[in-house]
């Protein structure tokens, strides 16, 4: 082995060993998130596309075409700047469902996995001649730089750091995640063979001629014969070039996966649109300067293809021109194995042998794609060395791009007519497929010529074998997917993953309920094919992103569970075998109501994408946006059920009516609702008749009353259903009551107008009475007996015209209360009259008010007061209770309390404790009147009442607090007020 050999082997490990250093520092986080997910680190790992075929190759096409060379440019660069209207739609779908390569996509477009293996074995056989183009250029390479015959030595050396690359960089974890380190090594490359040619470039223009001025006398001199002499291509021919390059920057495995599986997000991808081009334009400039720099010194060139070496006899531009094609070639292969290990393993291995119950799945593929990867690199290197040798980079490149434009009448149905099917896809694809193999594919392999192609004679005679075939084989292909698609029947999955991937795609989900009946089932479920450990993780992958727990029951975010489940795992395993795994473990329950469309979800779908709506589109949009904001903010509460009984709208008032937020019930089925919802929602909807008035339900810890009605929704352009209003008539309900309540009052102050009128009479009679008692008599006992006669007919008077005034509906007409009452003395004879009714005697009384609190009111209304509120107070003790009248000052009020220990007032009736008729006594010992009249009188007084049960500092008991104006300080008498005024 030469020494040169030797030194252009450590340049290459040297090489290798400036990525893997790159890749670590982006793995340990040495490099920030910021710049590794830059744009413009996208941007360069996409120029991936200029491969060792646009250093060595371009150079060859250049000689034999002239500028017919842009072709490879300017196809990647159209399909780059049809990225808004092409590739993001691609994105699109691949992002939503987990579609990491072309085989990916046509198998879930298609609903096949026929489709997907059979596009999974097209771009494995068209990829071949590419990847032996990279491994036929370093071996060239390293010999025109070192003339050993041992070159192919280092080729094998480079080829298995390369294999040892795409381990390391696109399977060394064991779970899928988008490839940081990935992208940024391949940018990486991309920087170092742009700069490399640009230096070529520079060398060629300054080295070789002395500026562009010495390079125009040359082209207008010397050069001109040579120039003229170049080969120009037909105008036909350049657009099937055009045409077959703007194919391979789409359709090419490893273009496809670092295009769609590990972009950064749409808008990454529209800035691409413009810098990738703007990349290819800087690629393309130094590829004539080096063509021509070759021929101004040397004349007729022998390889057209590895002119750079020949500009300068400096064995530093000899390597520079190895390292750019080194720097091409690596970072193609490697993302050749690593897309392609995918494709092979997803649609041929599993396909042939499906995953089983494994206690170590996760390790069982990555093992598979690694084994994979190297067959991808060795089958490239075994074409290298058997085929590649005899032909040019021209014929390898072409036969490569014929071969993958193939898919590209496939994909432009996938994405704008739904009505193609698998069968229009496979007849085309295969036919268009045989074609491309017996003009292009097979000359490669055999020596010896194969009959003529079927209508070349249509051919102009001295047309290319790349440029005939292309054209039958395209022809061929789109004839027979038109054909067969419109002859044959579309299955509704096809249907289905048609309208998921059309343009303005949205997808009509059905509403079918699962076998499993939570998210928790699914681990079991999934068990059986992928085992505990697999299952359980994607299970809980798929419930973090969509923020589920497992717990969840509700049917429509187990539908949407399921369709996550599948798309990670067609991420894992490609759409095929993920599809077959997930119908057969997570199947749905086919009763027989046939599944509706799954309104919520269109909904859904329509929110994330109503910034890409436009025109009318957009407009309806609108009018939907409207129209549910309508619904949501009605003051009504609304629900909308289908027929199988599952909530797709609980708007803001029902919310908030029945405390369930709105996100957490749609979805759901309506028997899984809290009481009493489930009860309510079937009464209404099994009624004959609605609506419902006035139900009962006890919501907030309160007894409600609520009115229901229901409409069905029905008609051509109904999904079924039934609509529901629900009204809180609770607030009416009360109002009855207190229109009832009122009445009552009526007719009980009518009766009592005509009991006063009744009593009035004898009362008179007893108060004559007492009064002449005191002149018929001087014993003194009869004398005091008669004066509490008087005192007790004068109360009874006001009594009786209190309630005359109350049946008149106003206040009855008395002075202002104005006198001084000191509130002892009212005490001691509230407790006087209580101990006349001589009940209540094993309760104790104590009087604890002090004798200089004064208040100004009335003496016997304010004793009527007291004594009510003794009376309820000695009834509410148990025996050997006691019962304690305090009182205070202040402010410019005086606090006069009644304080018993029994067991106090329930909270239910302490909120109506002054209402009339309000009593905790049985029917028959209490009218629920004493503490309303002292209410009313407490209020004449421009006082008030409190209540505390139990009061502060107590476990138990009653306190009834009245607050009383005080009587003006200057006014107060120098003595209690006489207890017998």
């Amino acid at each position: 082995m030469s020494v040169e050999l030797l030194g252009v082997i450590v340049l290459g490990l040297g090489y290798f060993t400036l990525l893997l250093g790159a890749g670590l520092a982006v793995e340990r986080g040495l490099i920030p998130v910021r710049v590794t997910r830059h744009p413009l680190v996208y941007t360069l790992a996409l120029g991936l596309y200029a491969s060792a075929w646009a250093i060595y190759g371009s150079v060859e096409l250049a000689a034999e075409a002239g500028f017919g060379y842009l072709a490879y440019y300017l196809g990647a660069a159209g399909v780059f700047l049809l990225a808004p209207v092409l590739l993001v739609p691609v994105q699109r779908i691949t992002r939503t469902y987990q579609l990491a390569s072309l085989a990916d996509l046509f198998a879930f477009r298609f609903r096949s996995r026929w489709v997907g293996s059979l596009v999974t074995l097209l771009s494995l056989v068209a990829v071949l001649p590419l990847l032996g183009i990279q491994v036929k250029t370093l071996s060239e390479a390293a010999f025109h730089l070192t003339h050993s015959r041992y070159s192919e030595v280092a080729t094998f050396v480079f080829c298995a750091f390369v294999t040892l690359g795409a381990i390391l960089f696109g399977a060394r974890h064991r779970h899928q995640q988008r490839h940081d380190t990935l992208l940024s090594v391949i940018a990486l490359e991309s920087l170092i063979k742009l700069a490399a040619l640009l230096a070529l470039g520079a060398i060629a223009l300054w080295g070789v001629f002395n500026g562009p001025q010495d390079l125009q006398q040359w082209l207008d001199g010397p050069g001109a014969a040579a120039q003229a002499a170049t080969p120009k291509l037909d105008p036909a021919q350049w657009r099937t070039l055009l045409l077959l390059f703007f194919a391979a920057a789409l359709l090419m495995p490893h273009l496809f996966q670092l295009t769609f599986a590990e972009s950064l997000s749409r808008q990454a991808l529209l800035q691409a649109s413009w810098t990738l081009p703007l990349f290819l334009l800087l690629m393309a400039l130094p590829v004539p300067l080096i063509w021509w720099a070759a021929q101004a010194q040397h004349g007729e060139i022998p390889i057209t293809a590895y002119a750079a070496f020949l500009l300068s006899t400096n064995p530093w531009v000899g390597a520079l021109a190895f390292l750019a094609g080194l720097a091409a070639a690596s970072g193609t292969m490697m993302m050749m194995a690593i897309a392609l290990s995918g494709m092979v393993l997803n649609h041929v291995v599993l396909v042939a042998r499906p995953p089983e119950a494994r206690s170590n799945l996760y390790g069982w593929l990555l093992w598979l794609r690694r084994a994979l990867m190297v067959g991808v690199v060795a089958g490239g290197w075994l074409f290298a060395e058997g085929v590649s040798r005899q032909h040019s980079l021209t014929d390898l490149g072409l036969a490569a791009f014929v071969g993958i434009a193939q898919c590209l009448p496939g994909l432009l149905a996938l994405l704008y007519w739904p009505g193609a099917n698998r069968n229009g896809m496979v007849a085309g694809l295969a036919g268009g497929t045989l074609v491309w193999l017996w003009g292009l594919w097979l000359p490669l392999l055999l020596a010896t010529p194969l009959p003529r192609l079927p209508f070349l004679d249509l051919m102009p005679a001295d047309a290319p074998s790349w440029y005939t075939t292309t054209l039958i084989s395209l022809s061929v292909n789109i004839v027979l997917l038109i054909v067969m698609s419109l002859f044959t029947r579309t299955s509704d999955g096809e249907h289905s993953a048609a309208e998921a991937c059309s343009v303005d795609a949205v997808i009509r989900s059905k509403r079918l309920p699962l076998e499993a009946a939570t998210a928790g089932d699914f681990t079991q479920h999934l068990a059986g094919a992928l085992g505990d450990e697999a299952a359980g993780r994607e299970v809980t992958r798929a419930l973090k992103a969509l923020n589920l727990t497992h717990d969840e029951r509700r049917p429509y975010a187990l539908r949407r569970l399921r369709d996550r489940i599948q798309a990670n795992l067609s991420g894992l395993m490609g759409p095929s075998v993920a599809r077959d795994i997930v119908d057969r473990y997570l199947p749905y329950r086919h009763d027989e109501t046939p599944g509706t469309d799954d309104i919520h979800f269109v909904e859904s779908r329509l929110e994330a994408y109503r910034s890409r709506l436009t025109g009318l589109a957009r407009e309806l949009d609108g009018l939907r946006r409207h129209h549910r904001q309508t619904l949501a903010h009605l003051p009504v509460g609304l629900c909308v059920l289908g027929d199988d009984g599952e909530i797709t709208l609980w708007n803001q008032a029902l919310a908030e009516l029945s405390g369930i937020p709105g996100d957490s019930v749609v979805g759901s089925r309506r028997d899984s609702l809290p009481a009493p919802w489930p009860a309510l929602l079937a009464g209404v909807l099994d009624a004959p008749h609605t609506p419902l008035y006035k139900q009962p339900a006890r919501l907030h810890g309160r007894e409600c009353f609520l009115t229901l009605q229901q409409a069905t929704l029905s008609g051509l352009d109904s999904r079924g259903g039934s609509v529901i209003l629900v009204e809180d008539h609770t607030e009416m309900k009360w109002l009855e009551e207190e229109l009832v309540h009122a009445a009552r009052l009526a007719s009980i102050g009518q009766l009592a107008a005509g009991v006063a009128h009744e009593i009035g009479n004898p009362i008179t009679g007893i108060s004559s009475l007492a009064q002449n008692l005191r002149f018929d008599t001087s014993d003194p006992a009869l004398l005091e007996t008669a004066d509490h006669i008087q005192e007790l007919t004068q109360r009874v008077t006001r009594i009786v015209n209190a309630l005359v005034g109350f049946a008149h509906g106003g206040r009855q007409a008395l002075p202002a209360p104005s006198e001084a009452v000191a509130l002892k003395a009212i005490g001691d004879d509230a407790l006087h009259l209580i101990h006349l009714a001589r009940s209540g005697e094993d309760v104790g009384f104590v009087n604890a008010s002090p004798g200089h609190v004064v208040v100004k009111g009335d003496a016997q209304r304010l004793t009527q007061v007291m004594v009510n509120l003794l009376g309820n107070a000695r009834d509410a003790c148990k025996v050997g209770g006691e019962v304690i009248i305090e009182a205070g000052e202040q402010g410019e009020y005086a606090w006069w309390r009644v304080t018993d220990d029994g067991e106090g007032i329930a909270p239910s009736v302490k909120d109506h404790l002054f209402e009339p008729f309000t009593t905790t006594k049985p029917p028959g010992e209490g009218t629920g009147l004493g503490l309303s009249v002292a209410y009313q009188i407490i209020n004449e007084h421009q006082g008030r009442i409190e209540c505390a049960s139990p009061p502060s500092g107590r476990s138990r008991g009653t306190a009834i607090t009245l607050w009383l104006p005080l009587y003006p300080q200057d006014d107060r008498p120098l003595h209690g007020q006489d207890t017998d005024c």
